[in-house]
């Protein structure tokens, strides 16, 4: 039978794991857009999404990869907008 401190420890392990990651590996990134590993690359490539290595390991910036939907969807709305 859960006691009052297990119940009590279930919401604060919730509230930690909505935290985002200040950066994330290659393959979490591609999850996290849903695109493939070599768009990924691209993107990088062309400088649209920020990484930093740490190591031998590759981090893609989070907050690179949310300005780049946010970049994408304001010209799809500036287009969209133009059209009608």
């Amino acid at each position: 039978m859960p006691t009052a401190e297990t119940s009590d420890k279930r919401p604060k392990q919730r509230r930690l794991s909505a935290i985002e990651p200040v950066a994330m590996r290659v393959p979490e990134a591609c999850r996290y857009l849903g695109i493939g590993r070599s768009t990924l690359y691209v993107l990088i490539g062309e400088g649209e999404i920020e990484f930093i290595k740490l190591g031998s390991a590759t981090l893609v910036l989070t907050r690179s990869l949310r300005n780049l939907v946010e970049r994408r969807r304001a010209v799809l709305t500036r287009n969209t907008n133009m059209e009608t």
